[in-house]
């Protein structure tokens, strides 16, 4: 039936026009290179936000930037710990994913601090009282024990927890940055009194005779560097304590898990915690 004055009869399809499947197909083709084209606009715009913008959030701060900041946070936990704090080795953990787009890695640093078993809530305690305050440290009972918890700026996180019977770990974490130019590992410079102090330590427990590990280091808030060098494990005798009793300047610590005296400027503390002991000999940073 014909339409009269251009209405279509009551129940009749309009027409399909020939060129109605063709236009479709236009639409969804300019839609895709739309979508394409706006997809890469926006990697334009991050790459030049990333290489020109100042940081605003850490996925934008490389390793090499955080690097410094991780330092002296590592600083700043030695000096709120006191004699016992041990510097533990920088760790990169590569692999990360800064974004769906780009691998990232991650700097941790640490510090092992020995007391007394049941000493370990209060050295946190410690520790978090002695923080600046802008880091606004804290510590509270979770169901793994107390942990401490602190910002010490530039997205560089701090934590703390018990490791084991008188054995805190305090740890400064970058999170998953860009890579940058890498870790610049501060300046160490010669291990003079704690090389010393560590290969008498050795000779009183009859360990090995070998050179200690390469010194890690941090600067001080003060001013100043905290180093310590360590160890390699080795079987203990059977009374660690009593052997190095002739050589301990000045008692500090004397329990099942570590025994620690000071030997000038100079902690040396006996892991005794394994099947190993571990020495160091560390300098600290005035509190």
């Amino acid at each position: 039936m014909a339409p009269v004055n251009g209405v279509e009869a009551a129940g009749q399809a309009p027409p399909t026009g020939p060129d109605q499947p063709a236009t479709s197909r236009r639409w969804w083709r300019w839609l895709l290179a739309a979508s394409v084209a706006w997809a890469v606009l926006l990697g334009a715009l991050t790459w030049i936000s990333v290489r020109d913008d100042p940081p605003t959030v850490r996925e934008q701060r490389s390793l090499s930037e955080a690097g410094p900041v991780i330092d002296r946070a590592v600083g700043e936990l030695v000096a709120a710990a006191g004699d016992t704090a041990v510097l533990t080795p920088p760790e990169v953990d590569r692999g990360c994913r800064v974004t769906p787009f780009a691998d990232g890695a991650d700097l941790s640093r640490g510090v092992d601090v020995f007391v007394a078993a049941g000493g370990e809530r209060a050295l946190l305690e410690q520790v978090a009282d002695r923080l600046p305050a802008g880091w606004r440290a804290g510590v509270r009972v979770t169901s793994d024990g107390p942990r401490l918890r602190a910002d010490a700026g530039e997205f560089v996180t701090v934590s703390g927890g018990v490791e084991g019977d008188g054995r805190v770990r305090l740890t400064a974490d970058t999170g998953c940055r860009p890579v940058g130019d890498g870790y610049a590992v501060p300046a160490i410079g010669a291990a003079g009194a704690e090389a010393d102090a560590l290969a008498e330590a050795l000779r009183a427990l009859g360990g090995p005779a070998a050179p200690a590990a390469e010194p890690v280091a941090a600067p001080c808030p003060g001013g100043g560097t905290a180093r310590t060098v360590r160890s390699a494990g080795f079987p203990a005798p059977t009374s660690p304590a009593a052997a190095l009793a002739p050589v301990a300047r000045v008692p500090v610590l004397d329990d099942p898990q570590a025994y620690a005296y000071r030997r000038g400027p100079v902690t040396v503390v006996a892991d005794l915690s394994g099947d190993l002991v571990v020495l160091s000999a560390s300098t600290g940073c005035a509190a």
